[in-house]
């Protein structure tokens, strides 16, 4: 098989992978491709959380089993070698008769973290890894940002006017998105676990959070509020979206959490956070909250939308930090640009 071959198929392994997004966390989205030479002879991928992984489903859609001892698996993420919700998969790979498996990506979770491969490799399977590994990453970043760093993937989100305002003087918020825009978002918040926001922003803008724009599950929501300022009547309060207040006045768990503000407060919220389980995070305002995330340099990615009309006065929107990479749509005017940290 060649080289360019392997590239093909673990290019098809990452697009399969993706199809199981936002239904897998906070399980890793995987893709399998089970070949011969040029040919397919299946595929699979993890569907929802708690069920077969890509691996069981690519080798049951596989009808004549005698065909793994000339086949090459190729499999984006380390087979497991646990037992966790499913069975081990590196066991059923080497129980199913798998001669060669080609992987993009070791598993950071403690769990697995190399065993999978060595358990493949004690039984005789030649193994091969690295594969596309920067995409790999690319895919799951939430997962090998949580197990690796201790702490979600973190994207500092906001909107400013075209000369560089987050809102204007007066009581009511500065509306700066567009339908399509607040859609873009709603979407984007339907792929992170949770969302964070300051006093301010909760209390002039009144935010709901939810992805009501967007097909998908609701974020959990983080408030920054020292003093419990938000009254029990604002949105942050409604249903039974999961909801947190770090505050100063009391520790009522799981909904107040009470940090030490006259501190540094953002360990403990990314402590917090990791042992919720909480892969990923939107910061989504206001000025002081996300200056605080980045003055820490506690950011991954960055998105910022810029609409066109102008202000003159009002907040300044944060200044970008250096050494950023970058990508920009335009929709009707607005434009959204994508900021990530350059890999170093």
């Amino acid at each position: 098989m060649t080289t360019e071959q392997k590239i093909a198929f673990m290019r098809r392994c990452l697009q399969l992978a993706k199809l199981g997004s936002g239904r897998v966390a906070p399980n890793p989205m995987v893709g399998c491709v089970i070949a011969v030479g040029d040919k397919v002879l299946s595929e699979g991928y993890h569907r929802q959380f708690g069920g077969p992984h890509a691996e069981v489903n690519a080798l049951n859609a596989l009808s004549d089993k005698s065909l793994l001892a000339e086949a090459t698996l190729f499999v984006n993420l380390e087979p497991c070698s646990h037992y966790g919700k499913t069975p081990p998969c590196a066991r059923r790979l080497i129980d199913e008769g798998v001669r060669r498996v080609v992987i993009a990506n070791l598993d950071p979770n403690p769990q697995v973290s190399g065993r999978g491969v060595m358990l493949l490799r004690e039984a005789g399977v030649e193994v091969e890894c690295g594969l596309l590994e920067a995409e790999g990453w690319q895919l799951n970043r939430r997962f090998f940002t949580y197990h690796t760093l201790h702490r979600p993937y973190i994207t500092l989100k906001w909107a400013q006017t075209a000369d560089g305002f987050l809102d204007g003087t007066g009581e009511k918020p500065l509306r700066i998105s567009s339908d399509i825009t607040k859609c873009l978002v709603h979407k984007m918040r339907a792929e992170e676990m949770a969302i964070l926001v300051g006093t301010r922003t909760a209390l002039k803008d009144n935010p709901q959070l939810h992805t009501r724009r967007w097909y998908g599950p609701h974020p959990v929501r983080l408030v920054f509020d020292r003093n419990l300022s938000v009254p029990p009547t604002a949105h942050l309060y409604e249903s039974d979206q999961p909801t947190v207040f770090f505050n100063a006045v009391k520790d009522e768990r799981p909904r107040f959490v009470r940090l030490d503000f006259d501190a540094d407060t953002l360990p403990a919220v990314m402590q917090t956070l990791y042992e919720r389980g909480l892969q990923s995070l939107i910061v989504e305002g206001g000025a002081e909250t996300l200056r605080r995330f980045l003055q820490a340099g506690l950011y991954d990615a960055l998105q910022v939308e810029v609409g066109p009309e102008k202000c003159g006065q009002g907040t300044p929107a944060p200044s970008l930090p250096p050494h950023l990479c970058w990508q920009v749509s335009e929709y009707q005017g607005h434009r959204m640009y994508h900021y990530q940290k350059t890999p170093q």
